[in-house]
């Protein structure tokens, strides 16, 4: 493993409570640490997703067009965590700390662990060839929710899906195959469940649409609805239920789907987000080649 110091901090003027013009930050609600400065730790990488904290809040994100996962350290370091990563987008942490990965190289979901092991926890659906798991959600049963969109790879062979539709898919702890549990979304993308493990979301980002189901006991989803009718990349929840959305920088609603700040990112696509650090108050943002950093007044969900 090889670590570097960060470089390049951006500092941005930012006025809490108060509706800004366009491309400065809204804050209604104060769920920013007064005095906060958005902070551009690094631009050495091609394209940034999947960010998730482990138990400590260090952070561990990919880098996917050069297939590898980073570690943001707690000192302020960047950690090459794994090279040859299956190509991963999408992370989740499970209770044992491994992390798991939507490794789309082949279309496959992986685990990790903390060493650098790999296990394949899912190949394919009867004999077919995911679209290419694109996030998930590990609820605390330690089943893995994934979304399977199709984004059509350079790294590929193949030039279309072996799977018509564009799926939700929940896989229980164990199994060797994943059962749907929506196929009623035009690409979903984005997941997050909260804290109870009651509510899971989803981002249907090409129909521009973020959904909100209930989990039920035996780890299927009823009362689909409309959340919010903006679509997303990555998305995650704070401590009080507001849901970061992530594309056009981070766009918050809380938990009634009202728009209550608006973070923006100066860079043309802001891929993911999630809540780290040691107090699991550092928001937490892939965009594009760069990482950045904001101080919160909120805190992430710490599941396990």
């Amino acid at each position: 493993m090889r670590s570097i110091f960060l470089t390049g901090i951006l500092f941005l003027n930012i006025a809490l409570n108060a509706q800004q013009p366009d491309g400065a930050l809204f804050d209604s609600m104060g769920i920013i640490a007064k005095g906060a400065a958005l902070e551009k730790v690094s631009a050495q990488f091609s394209f940034t997703e999947g960010p998730v904290a482990d138990r400590s809040g260090a952070i561990y994100f990919t880098d996917q067009p050069n297939n590898k996962i980073w570690r943001y350290n707690l000192n302020g370091t960047l950690t090459e965590f794994k090279s040859a990563s299956g190509r991963a987008n999408g992370l989740d942490i499970d209770a044992r700390g491994n992390i798991v990965a939507c490794a789309d190289e082949h279309n496959e979901i992986w685990s990790i662990t903390p060493s650098g092991a790999v296990t394949v926890l899912l190949t394919d659906l009867g004999g077919k060839k995911l679209n290419g798991p694109n996030d998930l959600w590990i609820d605390k049963k330690g089943g893995i929710y994934f979304t399977d969109p199709y984004y059509q790879r350079n790294y590929w062979t193949r030039t279309g899906p072996d799977i018509d539709q564009q799926n939700v898919y929940y896989l229980p702890r164990g199994a060797r195959q994943p059962r749907v549990v929506t196929a009623e979304l035009v690409k979903p993308n984005g997941i997050v469940g909260s804290a109870d493990g009651r509510l899971l979301y989803v981002a249907d980002i090409k129909d521009n649409k973020t959904y909100r189901f209930t989990v039920n006991r035996d780890g299927t989803l009823s009362g689909k609805m409309v959340f919010v009718a903006r679509g997303a990349d990555g998305i995650t929840l704070d401590e009080k239920g507001n849901l970061y959305l992530s594309g056009n920088g981070i766009t918050v609603f809380d938990p009634s789907g009202r728009q209550i700040a608006h973070i923006p990112v100066p860079e043309k696509w802001t891929a993911n987000v999630c809540f780290g650090g040691r107090n699991r108050d550092l928001l937490f943002m892939t965009a594009g080649t760069s990482i950045y950093t904001l101080r919160m007044q909120v805190k992430g969900v710490k599941k396990f």
